[in-house]
């Protein structure tokens, strides 16, 4: 059985996503790698960030690859095990 392999866009597109969902994914994103590039410049291996936070290091790996959407008290915790916190701060002008 040959299945068709489809484009990138053609899945997005399939996808029908709104446009608050699109920035949602993108928010998410860029959260993590905001994370991971926290953890790199503590130069932490995920097994130390893993026993300073409490957070398993299988589950710190899915989060890094995006195969898991941590919940607000996990990356809590991994960021204040670093040093880092999240911040509330307004949107620029350019993204309204």
């Amino acid at each position: 059985m040959n299945k068709k392999e489809l484009t990138w866009e053609e899945i997005e597109k399939s996808l029908n996503l709104t446009p608050e969902e699109e920035e949602e994914i993108r928010f998410e994103e860029e959260v993590i790698e905001a994370f991971i590039k926290a953890r790199k410049e503590r130069q932490l291996s995920q097994r130390e960030l893993s026993e300073k936070s409490g957070i398993k290091q299988p589950a710190i790996a899915r989060i890094e690859k995006g195969h898991l959407s941590p919940r607000v008290e996990t990356l809590m915790r991994l960021l204040y095990s670093m040093g880092y916190t999240l911040k509330v701060v307004p949107l620029n002008e350019e993204k309204k």
